[in-house]
């Protein structure tokens, strides 16, 4: 049974045909005008009509992923830190838009779904994911169910605080790992780094110079070329996100970490200090069961997998 599933962020909105076995059939993505709600509604739907068309029906289940906070009926955006969504009910005007009922659901529960279903996670009954992208998103397997909470936002673990009196988060407060541990983090420090001198920062210097301002791109390049400046900035990245995982472990124990998002490409390169810093805070360690730390199977395809997925398990 074929299903469609859209996973809007913060710089592209993904759309895809995924088959009941979790592949991909076809994908297309549009740039994410992330600060015009109304456009975003205009574009998410334009993308389902594309999709309805290919698929050569309208009578598909879709599932919609979206970064923000959504509410217990599944319904509304109540808000989103990375996007202009304050109690936006995304659901009806998307419906309203395309003649026909859909799902929505938080984009990192969505990727979770995905990988305890068809990826890292697969065999296991709790798991925990962390996807490190633009920010630090979360999603809570339990007992093999997906925990949305009492009021639709549990699993937000991008928002534990790691250091007291921290960095200003887009969630009101200071502090919360993802200013430390996401993709827009390491970028930060990165740059930093290349405008500060120390020689640690030749590489990147060198990539800003090339290029008038440092990306993404030129941290990736610099971390294949394994640069030791920039792998350091990526151990920090692990050391803080090993932190949050032993809070987390304390309060769920779960029994595999699933690390996706585009940081997770770095694969063991991250992995491992994440590990180190993970036994490091697991309370008592050496008298418990470890859990494993997996990078995620779909990278950048996880969304759309779990939404469409969650939107084909809502017909049942």
């Amino acid at each position: 049974m074929l299903s469609i599933g859209i996973d809007i962020g913060g710089t592209k909105i993904l759309g895809a045909i995924v088959d009941d076995n979790g592949k991909v059939i076809t994908e297309k993505r549009v740039l994410s005008p992330a600060k015009d709600p109304d456009l975003m509604v205009d574009e998410v739907a334009s993308l389902i009509q594309e999709l309805f068309v290919q698929v050569g029906s309208e009578q598909v289940p879709v599932g919609v992923a979206a970064a923000g906070f959504i509410d217990a009926d599944q319904s509304n955006v109540l808000y989103a830190p990375n996007l202009s969504w304050r109690d936006e009910p995304l659901r009806e005007r998307l419906e309203e838009k395309i003649q026909r009922s859909l799902v929505i659901e938080n984009d990192a529960n969505a990727a979770g779904w995905a990988e305890y279903r068809f990826g890292a996670g697969m065999g296991s009954k709790d798991m925990v994911m962390l996807t490190l992208g633009t920010g630090v998103g979360g999603a809570v397997i339990s007992d093999g169910a997906l925990r949305r909470g009492g009021f639709g936002i549990a699993g937000e673990l991008g928002h534990i605080r790691v250091v007291r009196n921290g960095k200003q988060c887009g969630c009101g407060r200071t502090g919360c790992v993802e200013q430390y541990a996401s993709g827009t983090a390491l970028l930060e420090t990165a740059r930093i780094l290349s405008s500060s001198g120390d020689p640690a920062g030749k590489m990147l210097a060198s990539l800003q110079a090339d290029h008038k301002e440092l990306t993404g791109e030129h941290v990736r390049q610099a971390l294949v070329a394994k640069d030791p400046g920039t792998l350091s900035l990526l151990r920090d990245v692990g050391t803080f996100l090993g932190e949050a995982m032993g809070s987390i472990t304390a309060a769920l124990d779960p029994q595999v970490y699933v690390i996706g998002g585009g940081l997770s490409e770095a694969g063991e390169l991250l992995l491992e200090p994440i590990r180190e810093s993970f036994l490091r805070e697991l309370p008592a360690e050496g008298f418990r069961p470890v859990a494993k730390i997996l990078a995620a199977s779909f990278s950048n395809q996880a969304g759309v997998i779990g939404a469409a997925d969650l939107a084909r398990d809502s017909l049942q």
